[in-house]
């Protein structure tokens, strides 16, 4: 399977988060200290979510005198991957009607508009 076409759950995003920050490989040990102290997590399922991963191909590991994983993806890919398949599914495939949901439905601040007007005007200038 392409990493880019895995889905990752929200707990496997927890693990991804981490490799994806430190952009290199990361010991077990370290993973493990992080999530316990985050989330509670025990080893086993930490354990249990880097193998689901390594399943989906989403992430590999070198073993040396320990397990170190690393990413297989991007942050940015796997944004940009379920980002259209969202938009895909609930609108269908408009980020038009996206944009306008989220007007419409008033969770952009002032400020959110004002900053995205600038961002389009700065988009119609650079084509």
């Amino acid at each position: 399977m392409n990493p880019v076409d895995c889905k990752i759950s929200d707990a496997e995003l927890e693990v991804m988060n981490i490799l994806w920050r430190e952009k290199q490989p990361v010991p077990f040990s370290s993973i493990r200290t992080e999530l316990h102290n985050k989330m509670g997590w025990e080893k086993s399922t930490i354990a249990t979510l880097l193998r689901r991963l390594q399943r989906k191909g989403a992430i590999s590991f070198q073993e040396k005198e320990i397990h170190y994983y690393m990413p297989n993806i991007s942050k940015e890919d796997y944004i940009r991957f379920r980002k259209k398949s969202f938009i895909d599914k609930l609108f269908e495939g408009s980020v038009k009607n996206f944009v306008a949901s989220l007007c419409q439905s008033g969770e952009l601040t002032e400020a959110d508009i004002d900053e995205l007007k600038t961002y389009f005007r700065m988009e119609e200038e650079n084509k």
